[in-house]
């Protein structure tokens, strides 16, 4: 059985930097592509970033682009997201998902993703 666990998120002030962590367990981790999505309140799921299965090859959404890392350590099953320089309209829940295959074109389609988290809250007061 597959589960993907995200953990990190927590209150935060803008400004301020927060690394989330997600490990996926029942799959082979280095055949999949990772994301991480974000979803705000009464707004779409939208992605925030996809890393593909090696770590050589990384995709962000132009609203975090300079201020989030996507990493990944398959060794330990386990991919990150390092964000800095939050802001209030970054809060959201963000999930974490797997996908095999992925074609890059579509890296921020959640349709294109087979496995997912349950969410980390982040939160960015003002």
């Amino acid at each position: 059985q597959v589960q993907v666990v995200e953990s990190g998120g927590g209150l935060v002030q803008a400004g301020g930097s927060l690394r989330l962590s997600c490990t996926a367990s029942g799959l082979t981790f280095d055949d999949y592509a990772m994301g991480w999505f974000r979803q705000a309140p009464g707004k779409e799921r939208e992605g925030v970033s996809c890393i593909s299965w090696s770590g050589g090859s990384t995709y962000y959404a132009d609203s975090v682009k300079g201020r989030f890392t996507i990493s990944r350590d398959n060794a330990k099953n386990t991919l990150y997201l390092q964000m800095n320089s939050l802001k209030p309209e970054d809060t959201a829940m963000y999930y974490c998902a797997a996908a095999v295959p992925l074609s890059i074109t579509r890296w921020d389609d959640t349709g294109s993703y087979n496995y997912w988290g349950q969410g980390t809250q982040v939160t960015v007061s003002s």
